[in-house]
């Protein structure tokens, strides 16, 4: 029988089994048992309906269902013989047939060479696919054409490619296959246009224990005591999937139970880190990474700031957005006025830092100086004056890498703070001396005054611990006595403020620890958090 298919032997391995068998009687019997006259083949049948004839829809005599159905080749490569080469044009549209509902409906070749239990794995990679027709009397879409009634949705080219690897697959002309391109790509574009869950769905609400928690109550009604170096780890959580720039404590005492962790996952999170260290809520608010967040001094709410330039103030009780702005460089850094808890002072990658108020979700200062970046903001005095440390540095001395700012006026104070030639990547204020404290990436911690001309001290000096370019963090104890810092190689070091001695070294974790806090109501508890995105809990 000379056959008008042609096969690329270049492409594929030469098939040496034809589809069909030969009959004594000169015949030949495809697959679905449909006798048909010598001499006819289904190509030629295609192509004289090219010529301006009309598919056939009976084959010879034969009159059944299986017989009017258009043969289909084994879509799986485990018998080479049985499937023809793949670059085979098969017909786009099949000829409409009507089956006679007084015979029952013969299996499809999706099921007939194969066992009971058997899927094939085209079939199986298809959306719910049926395997035999069904006993409503309508066929089921056949393969070719459950092709092109898919392919142009949302994920039909990657179906289309995976069909490809492991079976035959129609011919789609140029145009469609152009249209189908463009459907894609409108598609996806769509999905780009909510930027996460701001774009219009709000975050659920807290769940927040009504109670105080029964370890913190009987610390309430008195002073805060000494504060005991921690030996033990409490909690160990994990959750995010990046790492954890700070941690903050709630700031107000009945709820100091929660803490609040921001991390590089474009995510920030509440935990009950005293009770059970569990998640109480996960905000994705930022399509970027969230490189800050603090509580504001009612314990009511959480400001945020990321990477996406977006300002969030997010109620924690309904799970509102209070406050939306955009700002016009990255956050890096954010802190709460201590007075008009209305005002904050945001800076990032830019060149000023800008004052926002929350009633207005308008620009009310801006402070620039001739910096690239901002990396920490202290306040002091009450408020009416802050600091900003900032990446600006020269050879000799670090002019600009401490400024001193009146915040009412906008006016630089002093930025001949810091003389000496590394950057201060966290400030911190002692709680009852009139001094703070600037993270250096020259390995040491150095302490300054916290009133004009703003003296650094040459006789105290925190050493022992590494920076390396992260952004540790550093804190006070509650009392004053002891000042807490992490380490680029995952320690977290305890020092006495007064006498500067390390009072002890924590190994806690595998990677750069970037921020430690104490519990402003437990003598005895801090917490801790890496940047392998992990937060833990001593005790």
């Amino acid at each position: 029988m000379a056959s008008l298919v042609a096969y690329d032997d270049s492409d594929s391995e030469a098939e040496t089994e034809p589809v069909g068998s030969f009959n004594p009687a000169g015949q030949m019997k495809d697959a679905s048992d449909a006798v048909r006259p010598p001499g006819r083949d289904f190509a030629s049948e295609v192509l004289d309906a090219k010529d301006g004839g009309a598919l056939p829809t009976k084959h010879g005599s034969c009159e059944d269902a299986a017989s009017c159905h258009l043969p289909l080749a084994r879509l799986w490569r485990s018998d080479s013989g049985s499937c023809p080469n793949q670059r085979l044009q098969w017909p786009r549209t099949e000829p409409e047939v009507t089956f006679p509902t007084s015979q029952p409906a013969r299996p499809s070749l999706w099921t007939s060479h194969a066992p009971a239990g058997h899927v094939p794995l085209a079939a199986a990679r298809l959306k719910q696919v049926k395997l035999s027709w069904g006993t409503s009397g309508s066929p089921e879409p056949s393969f070719c054409a459950r092709t092109g009634s898919e392919t142009p949705g949302k994920n039909g080219s990657s179906l289309q490619r995976q069909w490809c690897e492991d079976c035959v697959v129609p011919y789609t002309p140029k145009r469609l296959r152009q249209l189908q391109a463009l459907s894609t790509e409108t598609g996806k574009s769509k999905d780009m246009e909510p930027q996460g869950p701001c774009a219009g769905r709000a975050p659920a609400p807290l769940c927040v224990a009504p109670q105080v928690s029964e370890f913190i109550q009987p610390y309430l009604d008195s002073q805060y005591k000494e504060t005991k170096i921690p030996r033990k780890v409490l909690f160990h959580l994990r959750g995010h999937r990046g790492p954890v720039n700070n941690i903050q404590w709630c700031p107000v005492s009945s709820k100091s139970h929660m803490l609040l962790s921001t991390s590089m996952d474009k995510t920030f999170k509440v935990w009950n880190a005293v009770d059970s260290g569990s998640c109480l809520q996960t905000y994705s608010l930022h399509s970027e990474a969230v490189r800050a967040a603090r509580w504001s001094p009612c314990g009511r709410h959480i400001l945020s700031g990321g990477f996406d330039s977006a300002l969030r103030l997010t109620d924690l009780e309904t799970g509102t957005q209070l406050f939306s702005g955009q700002s016009d460089f990255r956050i890096t850094t954010l802190k709460f006025h201590p007075r008009d808890h209305n005002v904050f002072v945001c800076g990032g990658f830019s060149s000023e830092m800008k004052a926002w108020d929350v009633r207005t979700s308008k620009v009310v200062r801006s402070y620039k100086a001739t910096v690239q970046q901002t990396l920490d903001i202290l306040f002091l005095r009450e408020g009416s004056e802050f600091l900003s440390s900032t990446d600006a540095s020269s050879r000799d001395s670090a002019d600009r890498t401490i400024i001193a700012w009146d915040f009412r006026s906008s006016a630089k104070i002093s930025n001949q703070i810091f003389h000496e030639r590394y950057t201060c990547p966290s400030l911190t204020l002692h709680p009852r001396e009139p001094v703070f404290l600037a993270q250096t990436n020259g390995n040491y911690l150095a302490l300054f005054s916290a009133v004009w001309p703003y003296r650094m001290s040459r006789r105290r000096r925190y050493e022992g611990h590494k920076v390396e370019g992260y952004s540790v963090g550093c804190e006070c104890s509650p009392d004053g006595d002891l000042l807490l810092t992490g380490s680029a190689d995952g320690r977290v070091l305890v020092y006495s403020f007064r006498t500067a001695s390390r009072a002890r070294t924590l190994h806690g974790h595998t990677q750069a620890c970037v921020g430690t806090t104490f519990h402003p109501v437990l003598p005895s508890i801090l917490a801790t958090c890496s940047w392998e995105g992990d937060v833990k809990i001593w005790h």
